[in-house]
């Protein structure tokens, strides 16, 4: 069975950084796309950023420019380092996996913000 472990989260004031990272036990080739999800309290969980077998790169609009997903490819893990965090960015956050319409899923970690 596939496991991805989150860590990271934890609690910033508005403006600060923090970075999460997912550890996946399999090889990450192994999967078409990895990335990270959220979900705020009564909201849908959303994408936040992937990247796909070949490398590209996708981020949801709300945190272009602040969020930076990178792949380690020797230990298997993705990271995501957030910057200029806002209070809207509170969420438990997710690793997903994704290999031929199968989804394997993080426990999440949670990253609250204040302001």
């Amino acid at each position: 069975q596939v496991q991805l472990v989150e860590s990271g989260g934890g609690l910033v004031e508005a403006g600060g950084s923090l970075r999460l990272s997912c550890a996946i036990s399999e090889n990450i080739f192994n999967f078409n796309v990895v990335g990270w999800f959220r979900q705020a309290p009564g909201e849908q969980r959303e994408l936040v950023a992937t990247i796909n077998v070949g490398g590209r790169l996708n981020y949801a609009e709300s945190v272009k420019g602040r969020f930076t997903l990178s792949r380690d490819n020797a230990r298997n893990t993705i990271e995501l380092q957030m910057n200029s965090l806002k209070p809207e960015d509170t969420a438990v956050y997710y690793c997903r996996a994704e290999i031929l319409r199968r989804q394997f899923w993080g426990q999440g970690t949670q990253v609250t913000v204040t302001s």
